[in-house]
């Protein structure tokens, strides 16, 4: 599966909100929306986006492997 087609991790979100909360101007319209969404998508690394990938993929190792059971202790 190519990295693209994988679920954005809970991590990415936050920062990419953490990031658009730094914005002043409030966005009014959906090509505003894009505009400031892919401006924060292209500045973080993609190094720390790809820790993410690997570590959503890890977690949902463990929970499969607990067959659906808690499984934080394995994570």
């Amino acid at each position: 599966m190519h990295q693209t087609d994988m679920p954005m991790d809970y991590h990415v979100w936050g920062a990419m909100l953490e990031r658009y909360q730094r914005y002043t101007t409030k966005m009014t319209n959906i090509a505003q929306w894009k505009t400031v969404l892919l401006t924060i998508w292209n500045d973080l690394l993609e190094e720390w986006i790809d820790k993410a990938i690997v570590s959503f993929c890890n977690r949902l190792r463990s929970f499969v492997a607990a067959a659906g059971e808690h499984s934080e202790h394995c994570v």
